[in-house]
């Protein structure tokens, strides 16, 4: 039983990084007043310019970066669209998905069987051979261990420095920041641009470190779970990486279930993580809605 546990527990984190660094991006791109549901878009390009990058150059740290970038550039035309324009944001999001998807499903034909050498485990020397533990938290991949990095390293940016400041202001007063001099606009596109980033980040992390191929949709809703999750955070980075290692931990077990061949239906046992990220914001959307930024507040109110 206990080798179970340690297996799922340590999939959880695995199975749940790529959710986590979608999930902070959003939390970037919505502190400022933009949501931005073409994040599943982004997660889905980054993981096809990953894993191109990878197979081109052997380079599965590289390949990140690509797809990082690549998640960037398709987030740069929903802030054209959403924040420059002015267009619904509802829409654009949902629009940007759908090129996300066109693009990818075009161009990732011909790396449908392509092998790589991508991110191996890094063991923690004097860590990794903890009872327990060890498996559980010291034995993941580069990006896994940025990720979990990342999340104290966003939040003390939003409360503890003067960008994250503005970052907010944006979000919830814009006026104050045109008080001060600065271009809520400008504040806007960067965020959603690093948002779009770290989605990025969060495919390459699926195709390069832990599935280690390239299907079509290979996301399959892990960027919308991303959004959803931002309200489970309360908008919070730390409290993101409870919620999307949760999210992972029941993808863990739906896959630790299957291989044990438990007498269920398959397509019912797929269900599980999302039935449970729905059964979460059942719970606490409603609580957690009162921390929303003003600034976003109102794109809901209006209707994008």
């Amino acid at each position: 039983m206990l080798p179970i546990i340690i297996a799922v527990l340590s999939g959880a984190i695995r199975s749940g990084t790529a959710v986590l660094f979608a999930c902070l991006g959003e939390i970037i791109a919505e502190r400022a007043g933009v949501v931005n549901l073409g994040t599943e878009g982004c997660m889905l390009i980054g993981a096809l310019g990953a894993f191109a990058a990878t197979a081109m150059t052997g380079n599965p740290f590289l390949g990140a970066f690509v797809g990082g970038l690549c998640g960037a550039s398709l987030a740069a035309v929903h802030a054209y669209v959403a924040v420059i324009r002015r267009g619904n944001q509802l829409a654009s999001g949902l629009a940007i998905t759908i090129l996300g998807l066109g693009v990818t499903s075009f161009f990732g034909r011909s790396f449908v069987a392509t092998q790589i050498n991508g991110m191996n485990s890094i063991s923690i020397a004097g860590l990794s051979d903890l009872p327990i533990l060890g498996p559980i938290l010291f034995q993941h991949d580069a990006l896994t261990y940025l990720a979990a990095f990342l999340a104290p390293g966003i939040w003390f940016v939003l409360y503890r420095t003067r960008w994250g400041l503005m970052l907010r202001a944006t979000g919830e007063r814009q006026d104050v920041v045109y008080s001060v001099g600065l271009s809520p606009t400008l504040i806007r596109c960067l965020a959603v641009i690093c948002g779009g980033f770290l989605a990025g980040l969060g495919g390459a992390q699926l195709s390069v470190a832990y599935t280690l191929n390239w299907v079509e949709n290979m996301t399959q809703g892990r960027g919308y779970v991303a959004v959803a999750l931002v309200i489970f955070s309360s908008w919070s980075p730390l409290t993101a990486v409870a919620g999307s290692y949760l999210f992972g931990g029941a993808l863990s077990l739906q896959l630790a279930l299957q291989a044990r061949g438990v007498g269920a239906s398959p397509f019912l046992m797929s269900a599980i993580p999302y039935l449970v990220t729905l059964a979460v914001l059942v719970l606490v959307g409603r609580r957690r809605r009162q921390a929303m930024p003003d600034e976003l507040r109102a794109v809901f109110e209006r209707g994008g």
